[in-house]
């Protein structure tokens, strides 16, 4: 498997993770979260995770009003629990 747009694959014999990071950056935000192989029940399903919550931040992010550039911090609070959720 390997790294898409805001998705990176961790896969290190010698560390105690190994999964997928999804990273995206809007509005002056980075949201980061991980998807563990070991939580998903292996590396496809990490994926399917991972994929399915980038695709319900950007909706959400698309749709949100900014302020001088940024995003507000609603926005910003809605995004975490979504991120929290999955």
């Amino acid at each position: 498997m390997r790294s898409k747009r805001n998705l990176t694959r961790f896969t290190y014999e010698h560390t105690a993770f190994q999964g997928w990071r999804l990273c995206l950056s809007r509005g002056g935000t980075t949201f980061t979260r991980y998807f563990s192989d070991k939580h998903y029940g292996g590396g496809r399903k990490a994926l399917d995770a991972a994929e399915s919550a980038l695709e319900e931040l950007k909706t959400l992010l698309e749709g949100s009003k900014k302020v001088n550039g940024k995003l507000m911090p609603s926005t910003i609070r809605k995004a975490e629990k979504l991120l929290m959720e999955h």
